[in-house]
């Protein structure tokens, strides 16, 4: 048996036409509202671009650069003003003079000392200084004197007038007893008799001041003392006073 299907009258009324004619004039109507909508936004924005203040995120904007600009204005200003000098206290002398700077005492450090000049040693020297004068040159009881006598307690040492070679050393008889002559080496010598002990030989050759024997009595002699000769040339003696002071020593006569 075959089914029928039912089949749709021509004159049937269609229901579901009506309802999406509906639709689609709902749909725009909406559309048209929405056109409408936009339009108006748009002339919303518009006018607002000339007739009201700019946003307020373009104000915030330039409210930020000015509070920059006033900040750099104000650092510019402060790093320009004068700076306030630091006053360091001053130090008291006494401070100063207690600690001298390491430069000053360095360069004391390093200086030099000048070194001491020894003064030159003189040519010619009194043979027993401090000796008292017993006698002079000249007569006495009769015959000559030919030296000058000088006197300190016996063992005194005696001493070269001046540099030379000692030309005798022992006893130099005719009384003198142990006698040193020292030739000077410029056509004069020196005599020194009555010592106790000698203390050069022959040959050796003395500074002025040097120690060449002791005071003593050898010889003719009353006590112990130096009989000093001046020679110019051997045994031609003359005065001893007037030729030591000639040369810075007065020997007292």
């Amino acid at each position: 048996m075959q089914e029928d299907s039912p089949v749709q009258n021509e004159n049937t009324p269609d229901t579901a036409q009506p309802r999406r004619t509906g639709r689609r004039n709902r749909l725009i109507v909406l559309g048209a509202a929405a056109l409408v909508a936009l339009g108006l936004g748009g002339v919303a924005v518009a006018t607002s671009g000339t007739d009201h203040p700019a946003p307020a995120a373009v104000s915030l904007d330039a409210q930020s650069r000015a509070e920059a600009a006033s900040r750099a204005d104000r650092s510019v200003r402060e790093s320009s003003a004068p700076a306030t000098p630091s006053i360091s206290p001053t130090p008291s002398p006494s401070a100063v003079s207690a600690s001298p700077t390491p430069t000053r005492t360095a360069a004391a450090k390093a200086k030099p000392k000048p070194k001491k000049t020894a003064k030159p040693a003189p040519a010619w020297v009194d043979p027993m200084p401090g000796a008292a004068v017993t006698s002079c040159y000249g007569q006495r009881w009769g015959t000559l004197h030919a030296g000058i006598d000088l006197a300190l307690p016996s063992g005194t040492p005696i001493r070269a007038a001046a540099a030379g070679t000692v030309t005798q050393a022992g006893d130099a008889s005719d009384g003198y007893g142990n006698s040193v002559l020292v030739d000077h080496g410029n056509g004069y010598l020196t005599h020194y008799a009555h010592q106790s002990r000698i203390a050069v030989t022959v040959g050796q050759a003395v500074k002025a001041g040097q120690v060449i024997g002791y005071e003593g009595a050898t010889g003719d002699a009353t006590g112990p003392h130096l009989h000093f000769e001046v020679h110019q040339g051997m045994w031609n003696q003359i005065d001893p006073a007037p030729f030591m002071r000639a040369r810075g020593v007065d020997l007292g006569c």
